[in-house]
């Protein structure tokens, strides 16, 4: 056997294998319909009488995680790969930020809320 038979394809981390335009098409075309699907059911049980009313806010996180998937996988292309890695990494990296600025910012409005005076007895000791 020749030496090129047995080609491999040597990817650099954080490359992708080149896929035919045709490919890459269908992958978002099939990413495209599943974010509408997904969209036009959380605005359906949102409007909808049909669904136990006390369960649509858990229907709509449930769609919004599944919307969440769809947009990683389908059009940022963050897979689980050995080639990802650094890739899934850094999205963790970000939730975290912002898991910690939002987190940060309700807890310091809930203690100012908590140790702030009555508005009326603020007014009072500013007059």
């Amino acid at each position: 056997m020749s030496d090129q038979t047995h080609i491999e394809h040597d990817l650099a981390p954080g490359e992708e294998e080149q896929h035919s335009v045709g490919e890459r098409i269908v992958g978002y075309v099939v990413g495209l319909g599943l974010a509408l699907l997904l969209t036009a059911t959380s605005f359906f049980i949102a409007g909808t009488d049909l669904v136990w009313q006390p369960s649509i806010p858990v229907a709509l996180i449930v769609l919004a995680i599944a919307q969440m998937g769809v947009h990683l996988v389908f059009f940022l292309h963050i897979t689980t790969g050995p080639d990802n890695t650094n890739n899934v990494l850094a999205l963790a990296f970000g939730l975290l930020v912002v898991f910690l600025v939002v987190g940060g910012t309700v807890w310091i409005m809930s203690h100012l809320n908590q140790n702030m005076p009555p508005m009326d007895q603020f007014i009072r000791m500013h007059s």
